[in-house]
């Protein structure tokens, strides 16, 4: 596979082109110092994956990421950065990249990560994975509490959409049928949804149910 390596420091150019050409499958087809370079490089290589910081002069690694995936090519992106802050992250996935691994990571875990991109994979290290759950549980915690739901209600709708009729929900939860319809009435009412079909769509868009 072809790789290009976009970095501002020559000394980290150099230890990443040493890691991956000692990999016979892997060939560094060139480096740029900066997002425009690479961007331009890309363009003229069409790399398979490209290893691109995210801090450079001038085009950062975002905006390069971002230019270079809205074009033709099927080149991938794999940042590679000291940053581990929320943002970076979120503004790299909005980019369009293909993957975030940090620069205090293993030789073979960038090895790694450059072969899952390439084989239009996402991969992702267990630090910037812990980010993106931990982003993603806050996301759906402000969820819950714009539908105001209470754990009762969350359970009932999870029991609706999988196909469990009143009596049912009564027995798993331990509770009087008419609780369960009240549940089902106020789930309704505070979702604006009116039938239990629109309730289960409803489930399966938000995950709460897979229909399994």
């Amino acid at each position: 596979m072809r790789v290009i390596i976009a970095d501002d420091h020559r000394i980290v150019r150099d230890g990443i082109r040493q890691i991956l050409e000692a990999e016979a499958d892997i060939t560094v087809v060139a480096d740029a110092d900066n997002g425009a370079a690479a961007v331009e490089l890309a363009g003229s290589l069409a790399p398979d994956v490209i290893v691109m910081d995210m801090t450079m002069p001038g085009m950062n690694g975002i905006h390069a990421t971002r230019k270079i995936l809205e074009g033709p090519l099927k080149t991938r992106v794999l940042i590679l950065s000291m940053h581990s802050d929320r943002r970076f992250v979120i503004q790299a996935l909005q980019a369009g990249a293909n993957g975030y691994i940090l620069k205090d990571c293993p030789a073979d875990e960038l090895v790694r990560a450059v072969r899952t991109v390439a084989d239009a994979e996402l991969y992702f290290c267990r630090e910037i994975i812990r980010i993106i759950v931990s982003d993603y549980m806050k996301r759906i915690a402000v969820e819950f509490r714009t539908y105001d739901l209470s754990p009762r209600e969350l359970e009932t709708l999870r029991l609706i959409a999988n196909g469990r009729n009143t009596k049912e929900i009564a027995f798993e939860m331990g509770l009087n049928p008419k609780t369960v319809e009240s549940h089902r009435r106020n789930i309704m009412n505070k979702l604006k949804l009116h039938t239990v079909a629109e309730l289960t769509r409803f489930a399966v868009r938000e995950g709460f149910t897979s229909l399994n």
